[in-house]
């Protein structure tokens, strides 16, 4: 048998350097994905050793980030939105324009285009999911008050970066040329025109024909089939939305990730679903970490810290003022501000884009994907922070 099987063996030796890494994390107390962004790193093309094929890693890295946006619109939750609406919408919307004029200040003051600056100032102020409800899972915060909070506010980023992902092509088409209401309203047109298309398709026929469906594979009594319908869903909406409709993969897997939450199975297809999900989450960091060129923090180590100052400072004291300005306890700003104090995989989603585009350089992609790895992995430390922070407000006289 041949043994020049790069798709076998970037899976086979990723994962499994992947696996080496999260494990070493989680025994530091870090999160796995700072292990599987550095085990990305260890077998890309800008460190020694074994080089995984780097094609083939972004084609596997698309079905993870469609996997992703269906477990995203599978959860997606109208009524924990509306519960939080109040403080989530608003505070949102302001901490992501905050974080995205720090970012775009910063790359106008590095002399880039405005529209790398846009994607830059976007990227930077988005949180993770992944990194987010994990942390809070993990300090039995999801299901308080402040944790409905915080998941209400990253809904709102996640439907944010869903229309960023829409935004983005629209964006590129109009060259280099300076940004006008009139150049913009031709191609923003188009593209939400095909959007609310698809849209409507999907809630007006998809949330009818997919329950249905899923309804006739149970009375199969299969499990592998129902597991089949579910997946076959998930990337073939996914697909067809792109193909028919110029949309992101990732946008047509967030709604077909809607229309299957709309089946009286949706639990039973969302823990079917789950375990590829979260294997082709880990090819996707795994990607992402073989994008780094590490060389970026000799190359431009104040541009790096930079950035993380963006994303660890300016993002988390822009969501502490809004959350005390809206009326709501310290202590509730110190939770969202914690979890808010790092960027992830919608940040990559953005950068790739982006990149495709011709709108950020690899440069730019650089410095996202280290202020990515060094804010992961300072995460725990924010939260720590945040919770001797409290314990001392507590104590006081005033709390």
């Amino acid at each position: 048998m041949p043994h020049d099987l790069p798709l076998i063996s970037t899976v086979a030796v990723g994962l499994g350097v992947a696996f080496a890494g999260g494990f070493a994390a989680v025994r530091l107390g870090l999160p796995p994905i700072v292990g599987y962004l550095l085990a990305g790193v260890a077998i890309g093309p800008f460190t020694p050793g074994f080089v995984g094929d780097l094609h083939l890693a972004r084609e596997l890295a698309e079905i993870g980030v469609m996997l992703l946006m269906f477990g995203v619109g599978m959860h997606f939750s109208i009524r924990d939105l509306l519960s939080v609406r109040r403080i989530a919408v608003p505070g949102a919307v302001g901490q992501i324009a905050l974080a995205t004029m720090l970012g775009v200040g910063l790359s106008h003051f590095w002399g880039w285009t405005i529209g790398a600056g846009i994607v830059f100032g976007l990227a930077l102020s988005i949180a993770s999911t992944v990194v987010m409800l994990r942390a809070l899972e993990a300090r039995g915060m999801l299901d308080d008050a402040d944790g409905r909070i915080a998941v209400g506010w990253l809904i709102v980023e996640d439907l944010f970066t869903v229309a960023v992902l829409v935004l983005i092509p629209a964006l590129a088409s109009l060259g280099d040329g300076p940004l006008s209401a009139q150049r913009l309203a031709l191609p923003l047109a188009l593209t939400f025109g095909k959007v609310a298309v698809f849209i409507v398709l999907m809630l007006l026929v998809g949330a009818r024909v997919m329950p249905w469906l899923l309804d006739q594979v149970v009375r199969t009594g299969s499990r592998e089939l129902f597991a089949l319908a579910v997946i076959a869903a998930a990337l073939g909406i996914a697909f067809a939305a792109a193909r028919l409709f110029d949309v992101s993969f990732a946008l047509g897997a967030f709604f077909a990730g809607i229309v299957v939450s709309a089946s009286d199975h949706s639990h039973r297809a969302a823990e079917q679903a789950k375990p590829l999900e979260d294997a082709f989450a880990v090819l996707f960091f795994l990607s992402v970490g073989m994008l780094f060129d590490p060389g970026i923090l000799v190359r431009h180590p104040f541009q790096v810290l930079a950035v993380v100052a963006v994303i660890l400072l300016g993002k988390s004291i822009a969501a502490f003022l809004i959350v005390r300005i809206a009326g709501y306890p310290a202590s509730t700003a110190l939770t969202v501000s914690a979890s808010l104090a790092q960027i992830g995989e919608f940040s990559f989603m953005v950068t790739a884009l982006g990149t495709a585009h011709r709108l950020l350089s690899a440069e730019g992609q650089n410095l996202v994907l280290a202020g990515a790895l060094i804010s992961i992995t300072a995460n725990p430390a924010a939260f720590r922070l945040a919770a001797i922070l409290r314990r001392r407000l507590d104590r006081s006289p005033a709390g």
